[in-house]
């Protein structure tokens, strides 16, 4: 979530003659992450949160794809998932346009995310993702991933020699590790619809237990072994002195939460480390685009690339699934 368009008093109006919410009383705008411009907005009795779909280079939505995130969020919902639920408009429609983009309103999820989880908060989040997939294998829509491996080489050549600032020869060490990971990659595993972006602000808490999941606006189809590997980078590194490690008691409760629901396979096992190292090396580019190229006006957290340099690193030095297991 992230404030890259301004909404004002004007543009509140248009959004309560569009919508049955009733008179809007607080309207703030979020700071946390990087695509789309989020608002808290408020009623008397109700919060709702306000995206704006931003034309970014990794960020910028079809309308196809704007269809299938408020669907999949709409169907989840109904099969008791804990999620956002989009809100139609007077004419019945999940999508609507403000300063001339692609917006939506969904319910206010309670509960917040933590900043950093804890062995047994990691067993309860993967026992959650793979009862998030197990339940989206009975929802019949289709994504194809823009953010897949095959995208990676065009990402790559959006980032010019200034990434080397950040690390010294970044740009061909991101080259090379796309080489190999794209000689490793596995033709044919477990697939299905996966969030896609379970960062640790995506995942809400109450009352100290697991809640629900937020910000589906990267949910896809892909690997299931996929969105593990995103969440072992994404909840699962510790920061020592400014060197991100990997805490595999963290690592090792994720999986087998995961696996409390759904067994991975053989070959999901055997393919995970260069599943892992490609989903750092995806976030290396993206941030790394991303630290280049946002608007100075934006009002967004820069996340800085060597966090996923230092990752990529990591995951190169693994022979093993079991290594990441403790």
């Amino acid at each position: 979530m992230a404030v890259f368009t301004k909404i004002n008093t004007k543009d509140i109006s248009y959004i309560e003659s569009q919508f049955n919410l009733g008179k809007i009383r607080i309207f703030k705008g979020i700071k946390k992450g990087i695509e789309n411009t989020n608002y808290l907005i408020q009623t008397k009795n109700k919060k709702y949160i306000l995206t704006v779909f931003e034309k970014r280079i990794h960020g910028g939505c079809k309308s196809k794809d704007l269809t299938f995130f408020m669907n999949l969020m709409s169907k989840l919902s109904k099969l008791k998932i804990k999620c956002p639920e989009p809100i139609k408009n007077k004419k019945g429609s999940f999508i609507f346009k403000l300063k001339n983009k692609n917006a939506c309103i969904v319910t206010f999820l309670k509960g917040k995310d933590k900043k950093q989880l804890n062995d047994k908060d990691c067993f309860s989040v993967g026992k959650n993702i793979a009862t998030l997939h197990k339940t989206s294998a009975k929802i019949k829509l289709f994504r194809k991933n823009s953010l897949s491996v095959q995208s990676w080489s065009k990402l790559l050549t959006k980032i010019d020699n200034r990434i080397n600032k950040v690390s010294k020869n970044l740009k061909y060490t991101m080259k090379n590790d796309l080489k190999i990971i794209k000689e490793n990659w596995p033709k044919k595993l477990p697939s299905g619809i996966i969030h896609c972006d379970l960062f640790v602000d995506n995942i809400f808490f109450y009352k100290k237990k697991f809640y629900g999941f937020i910000d589906f606006y990267f949910a896809t189809n892909d690997f299931l072994a996929y969105e593990l590997a995103t969440s072992v980078n994404a909840l699962c590194f510790n920061k020592k002195k400014n060197k991100f490690v990997l805490d595999k008691k963290k690592s090792s409760r994720l999986i087998k939460g995961y696996e409390s629901i759904r067994k991975l396979t053989k070959d999901e096992k055997l393919h995970f480390n260069t599943i892992c190292r490609g989903s750092a090396l995806r976030y290396l580019l993206t941030r790394s685009y991303d630290y280049l190229n946002t608007p100075k006006k934006a009002v967004i957290k820069i996340k800085d690339p060597k966090e996923y340099f230092q990752k990529l690193n990591f995951h190169r030095n693994i022979k093993s699934f079991n290594q990441y297991l403790k």
